[in-house]
């Protein structure tokens, strides 16, 4: 595969393809012209007002706050931000793949596109690690899990993120084709390659063997409470559903897109066509707008599943219902997950020390 055509694939452009083999079948075609518009507008209407009532509600929630709500927060602005820039592709699926809107939102776009999927990946990260702390590790991590720490990661987290969407700025251009207008990315060498290669191990693979490892300990924790207590905690089990829940919606959204770029990559390295422009270019039409998609989801599954969330939503919408009882406990889930653990912990300890000193 020739790396000029490659470089197509590097990126989120999956249906800005200059080939002009590719323009013509896509003019014919009613997936990107119809269905793309009328499916990302309607992500973005039901992405912003979820993610801005998200935020809103948790931000001016009173009383006391779970350490995880700031995560929560982050993740939401980056979906935000994101949608803003959605109307734009709207535009561009609507006229086949032009790009009408200038320079400037061609390179600002597809950078903060880049900067959302790093975020978003970095954030369920630490969240995956958080509950990892919480249950395998819950007296130790103390001393970490802190409201002023969990602002400095994700501050770090926007700043890296922000750093490793630069290779996407200034690569990505206004070309003319036939005096038509494309947003794409400039000609890829070797070492464009390569270092596309490397990023997307190290930003999207690696992030995601370490929430399965997170995830995997803290099944095998649980189960072992499970079998020792002889009972499953109810709220235990919720404390970790709803990040399952949003780790598996991104994952289910943003790993087919992500085989695809890795496939794309490997073949312009290798110069050699294991997969052909149009099977790679169908992946990243089919799992483009999937990947979009996930930044309206998160809202609606906090809502659906988080009981806390629920409320603080309901609280923040319809003020005069603040006083009312949603039927829960007064302890957030982060503070019945810390002392559940703890307890068991503590109890697995003081069995261990009986067991010394029969023994000896």
């Amino acid at each position: 595969m020739d790396p000029e055509a490659a470089s197509l694939y590097l990126d989120y452009s999956y249906a800005t393809s200059p080939n002009p083999d590719l323009q013509e079948t896509r003019s014919h075609f009613p997936y990107t012209s119809v269905f793309l518009p009328v499916f990302y507008t309607a992500v973005f209407l039901m992405g912003v007002l979820g993610n801005l009532v998200l935020m809103g509600a948790l931000h001016f929630k009173q009383g006391s706050r779970r350490l995880i709500d700031i995560f929560i927060i982050n993740l939401a602005a980056s979906d935000f931000v994101f949608l803003v820039t959605l109307p734009l592709w709207v535009d561009k699926e609507a006229s086949f793949g032009l790009w009408r809107t200038g320079s400037f939102l061609c390179k600002g776009s597809s950078y903060v596109i880049s900067v959302n999927m790093h975020c978003s990946v970095f954030l369920l990260t630490c969240m995956s690690v958080d509950r990892y702390l919480a249950i395998v590790h819950p007296a130790a991590s103390r001393k970490f899990r802190r409201r002023d720490c969990a602002q400095g990661v994700c501050a770090s987290i926007w700043f890296v993120s922000g750093l490793l969407g630069l290779p996407t700025l200034l690569s990505r251009e206004l070309t003319l084709i036939d005096d038509k207008p494309y947003c794409a990315e400039k000609k890829a060498t070797a070492v464009k390659l390569m270092w596309a290669l490397v990023a997307l191990i190290f930003t999207f693979f690696v992030p995601l063997l370490s929430i399965v490892t997170c995830y995997c300990c803290i099944t095998r924790k649980l189960c072992t409470h499970y079998q020792q207590s002889g009972k499953h905690n109810k709220k235990l089990k919720k404390s970790i559903k709803i990040i399952f829940i949003v780790v598996a919606a991104f994952v289910i959204s943003w790993l087919p897109f992500n085989i695809f770029k890795l496939l794309a990559i490997v073949s312009g390295l290798q110069q050699e066509l294991y997969f052909s422009s149009p099977v790679l270019q169908l992946g990243m039409e089919v799992s483009g707008p999937l990947a979009f998609a996930n930044s309206c989801v998160n809202p609606l599954i906090y809502y659906v599943f988080d009981g806390y969330i629920r409320r603080a939503i309901v609280h923040c919408l319809c003020p005069c219902l603040k006083n009312y009882d949603f039927g829960s406990s007064i302890e957030t889930s982060d503070s019945h997950l810390t002392k559940a653990l703890s307890n068991f912990i503590h109890a697995e300890d003081s069995t261990r020390r009986r067991k010394r000193s029969v023994s000896l």
